[in-house]
């Protein structure tokens, strides 16, 4: 039970005690963790992966997975979920938790030592395995990493390790720092965090770009911000900035990025290429002012029509599927109203912690077709592959327990209840 105000010391050098004391309790739960995490793998190796299920889709049965860096140990790959589930963990988070461990105990031995002696923490020892996992440092390089850090861990800051696995790497392997660095020299790159939407509606866009290029860039925004203020825009400065960059994406869009032959054929005159079309999935509640667009991010029901009244946007209202009348289809292969159904259902894969957007998932008849269940509304599940395999091929079972909630079973037993809400272990 967690403690209450109420009992907390209550002089401030009291409360400073009492927080180093959780604080150190945090760190030892943390070591041990990491422990159990080694544990868990060594009971879980690559001979324990059984090929006897029978494969019906891309990816095949279980298989040995790689968690940590060249020579650690592999660990067969559908154990990941289970333990991941019993933390409350995505499958992914439980591969990073269980990698860094391996990589610890098996690459990183002087780091590992520190941490169960209570004398580092165990997330300044996660994020160097990180590190090194990411970096793929080979054995020697690793040891590099490991015996020049260790005495230094407990303050040493997140550039500090990235310039000691560089140093690493042109030590021992000094063809690949070759080629990185080739690779480094031209660092000019777009990026669009098309994953991480504002309430506001807004996207981040990050770029390094030749000299020439961003000088002109910056002209021609600087031009279109200025062109919006003529019209009337009364937006800051910044904001018509950032408005004048989408309309030259428009304007682009519609024209060839290649000057045309003097002499096109008849059919192709008059006739420019269509506009790259960008589809956002919203989704309207009545008298409610926030509108949900897939796969999860919210927005305000005024930027939806700040949207729709922009230039060059088109609109398509689809037709209002009932999510409670049933759907079924004779074959094993759902109808495209049936799957839009599941999807805008689940909204999700429906495994545990699993976040993973229901469009880019598999449907999973819950009662294989192969024993007779059927392909209908309340017999398909979004799964994503991962977790749509671990279901084929393991002893995770689950069921519809309403609408779109699903109490899943792993297989030491433990259940777990998913719903579009989230998860509660059962």
């Amino acid at each position: 039970m967690a403690i209450t105000t109420s009992e907390l010391p209550d002089t401030a050098s009291a409360v400073l005690v009492f927080a180093h004391s959780r604080r150190q309790v945090a760190d030892r739960a943390e070591a041990e963790l990491l422990v159990a995490a080694c544990e868990w793998a060594d009971l879980h190796p690559p001979e324990s992966v059984s090929d006897a299920a029978a494969f019906t889709m891309p990816g095949g049965g279980e298989h040995e997975e790689p968690v940590a860096g060249p020579g650690a140990p592999l660990v067969a790959e559908f154990c990941i979920p289970e333990f991941g589930a019993v933390l409350g963990l995505s499958t992914t988070a439980a591969k990073q938790l269980i990698g860094q461990a391996v990589e610890l105990r098996h690459r990183l031995p002087r780091l590992w030592r520190r941490v169960q002696a209570g004398d580092l923490p165990a997330w300044r020892a996660r994020r160097v395995a990180e590190t090194t996992i990411h970096a793929g440092l080979s054995p020697q390089a690793a040891a590099y990493v490991d015996a020049q850090l260790a005495p230094f861990a407990h303050r040493t800051t997140v550039s500090a390790v990235d310039r000691l696995v560089d140093a690493a790497i042109a030590r021992y392997e000094p063809a690949r720092a070759d080629l990185e660095a080739a690779r480094a020299a031209d660092s000019r790159h777009v990026t669009i965090e098309d994953q991480q939407v504002s309430f506001a509606g807004t996207m981040r866009v990050t770029a390094e770009l030749d000299l020439a290029d961003a000088l002109d860039f910056g002209a021609a925004v600087t031009h279109g911000a200025e062109t919006l203020k003529t019209l009337g825009s009364e937006e800051s400065l910044d904001a018509r900035r950032a408005a004048a960059v989408g309309e030259l994406a428009r304007a682009q869009l519609a024209l060839p990025l290649v000057e045309e032959p003097a002499v096109q054929p008849s059919r192709n005159q008059g006739t420019p290429p269509p506009a790259r079309q960008v589809v956002l999935h919203v989704h309207l509640t009545e008298d409610d002012p926030v509108a949900r667009l897939e796969p999860g991010t919210l927005t305000t029901l005024d930027q939806v029509r700040h949207w729709c009244t922009r230039s060059h946007t088109q609109v398509v209202v689809k037709p209002v599927l009932d999510l409670h009348q049933p759907i079924e289809c004779d074959g094993y292969q759902p109808s495209a109203r049936l799957r839009e159904q599941v999807i805008l259902r689940d909204r999700t894969c429906v495994f545990p912690w699993c976040t993973r957007p229901a469009r880019a998932c598999d449907l999973d008849h819950i009662v294989p077709w192969e024993t007779g269940g059927p392909t209908d509304t309340t017999n398909l599940a979004a799964l994503c592959r991962r977790h749509h395999r671990l279901k084929t091929h393991s002893a995770w079972t689950y069921q519809r327990t309403g609408p779109a909630a699903y109490t899943w079973t792993s297989p030491h037993g433990h259940t777990y209840d998913r719903d579009p809400a989230g998860t509660e272990p059962g």
